[in-house]
């Protein structure tokens, strides 16, 4: 095995970590490289890998219906330190995965260190890796160092490098009421890849929609931390900056009425809309069109909800503006995460456009595991999108859709949701009483169909790869 060229990683974040413990557990040698404590960040505290800098929550461990709850269980059958190292450090948290953060982080780098085939080098790795590293991880997360960001943006082309998220809420397509709602672009206008009946739109009138601004103006907001600044440009206004510079400015920006004509109501012109605009391939997740915002999690929840049509909605993801460095992963990175332009260089992590710590450290382990059957001349077989894995990777790779008008490029940070995997077939239709079920109790029930063939999925895939074989 001392035979064997090092991998590597850049970066000790929980992806960095766990892309080199998967690497190091193939029986490869790994070098992880982290800056801290040589260099500092705005947001770390500490030298420990895989530092949590925000919550220290992994959210619902709930395999049976919550994604991140599935992607939980697929990590352990995977191997995942991190999945390891949370359980063994849990605190009373409900249903949910919630950690000691300190002895979490330190049990992560007491099991890296201990490990026979991983190095640990502090210090940064300022600009592209040497050209002598031919097989590179490249998992620095949303706070890259300028130096490797301007590097990373030479490559790629600075338009496929972003510092700041301005994401707008997803909405699940089977959640919004299309008996209020309808298909429809304005003046039946088919951009490219589109129909002509593209956008989902959701009609107000003017008592609803003066309700609705009152609403915004009135709502908790989320401050930027003082190392953000203040990330406003044009086309990205948060929607209740835009209330406060005038009640008429969202009905003549991202609300505006005109073109349009509501299908169940034809005599009856709308105050405002708002519209929807699909945001997968697999047409089951939709984008509020123009509603990137600074509002507290929950009041989004309950100010969206006032709009007609989707009133019973569930978000795949909230809106946000923060700093956060990614790539337009479906543009620059092969189906590997490998680097178009240079593919010696693997990208994993939130730099690739996954959000949540979980996410970010299973996309980790993903690709150390491909950087791993690489380096072992075994080939790299992709998890089925049926499964959590795949169905991130997915995403990133390219499960989103081409904007079908001119406007920004479409691929946002998404953290994982049922969202982004494709229909599934033998959902019950009635539950142990006979009965139909309906509402929350047939969304279960699809719930639990997607994760068990999800995990069946995953057994089939994990026994056939070749990296695998040789655990």
């Amino acid at each position: 095995m001392t035979q064997i060229a090092p991998i590597h990683v850049v970066g000790g974040g929980l992806a960095g970590s766990e892309a080199a413990w998967q690497i190091a557990e193939a029986g490869v040698p790994v070098v992880l490289h982290e800056m801290r404590p040589v260099r500092g960040t705005d947001a770390h505290k500490t030298e420990g890998l895989a530092e949590l800098v925000c919550s220290n929550s992994f959210r619902s461990d709930d395999a049976e219906t919550n994604a991140v709850g599935l992607l939980h269980a697929e990590m352990r059958r995977l191997g995942s330190l991190i999945m390891r190292m949370g359980d063994a450090h849990q605190v009373p948290a409900g249903g949910a995965l919630a950690v000691d953060r300190d002895a979490f982080s330190a049990a992560v780098t007491a099991a890296l260190e201990a490990h026979p085939l991983v190095t640990i080098e502090r210090g940064e790795v300022a600009g592209l890796p040497p050209a002598d590293w031919d097989n590179v991880i490249i998992a620095t997360g949303p706070l890259t160092s300028p130096a490797l960001a301007a590097a990373i943006g030479g490559l790629t082309g600075e338009k496929e490098l972003a510092f700041f998220d301005a994401i707008a809420p997803i909405v699940h397509f089977e959640s919004i009421d299309m008996e209020t709602a309808w298909f429809q672009s304005r003046y039946d206008k088919a951009g490219p890849g589109g129909t002509g009946a593209d956008y989902i739109n959701c009609p107000l009138d003017r008592d609803q929609y003066e309700a609705f601004i009152d609403a915004l103006l009135a709502a908790e907001k989320t401050e930027f931390k003082e190392w953000e600044g203040t990330p406003y440009f044009d086309g990205c206004l948060p929607i209740e900056v835009m209330a406060e510079r005038g009640r008429e400015t969202l009905r003549w920006g991202p609300m505006k009425p005109v073109g349009l004509t509501n299908k169940h109501n034809p005599t009856v012109k709308a105050y405002a809309v708002v519209q929807l605009r699909q945001d997968n391939k697999l047409g089951t997740l939709f984008n509020m069109t123009g509603f990137q915002t600074k509002l507290k999690y929950g009041e989004q929840a309950k100010i969206f909800r006032m709009i007609p049509g989707l009133q019973n909605a569930e978000f795949a993801r909230l809106g946000g503006i923060h700093r956060n460095t990614y790539l337009n992963s479906p543009k620059v990175l092969d189906e590997t995460l490998r680097l178009k332009a240079e593919p010696r260089l693997r990208f994993a992590g939130q730099i690739t456009g996954c959000e949540g710590y979980v996410e970010s450290a299973a996309i980790g382990g993903m690709v150390g595991r491909f950087a791993a059957a690489e380096r072992l001349g075994r080939p790299l077989v992709l998890p089925p999108a049926t499964t959590a894995h795949g169905a991130l990777i997915n995403h990133i790779t390219g499960g989103h859709v081409v904007t079908i008008d001119e406007g920004p490029r479409s691929f946002q940070p998404m953290n994982v949701n049922f969202g982004l995997f494709p229909p599934v077939s033998g959902v019950p239709t009635k539950g142990p009483d006979g009965q139909r079920l309906k509402g929350t109790a047939k969304s279960q029930a699809r719930k639990r169909t997607l994760s068990a063939r999800a995990l069946a999925d995953l057994e089939t895939w994990l026994g056939g790869t070749a990296l695998a074989a040789a655990e």
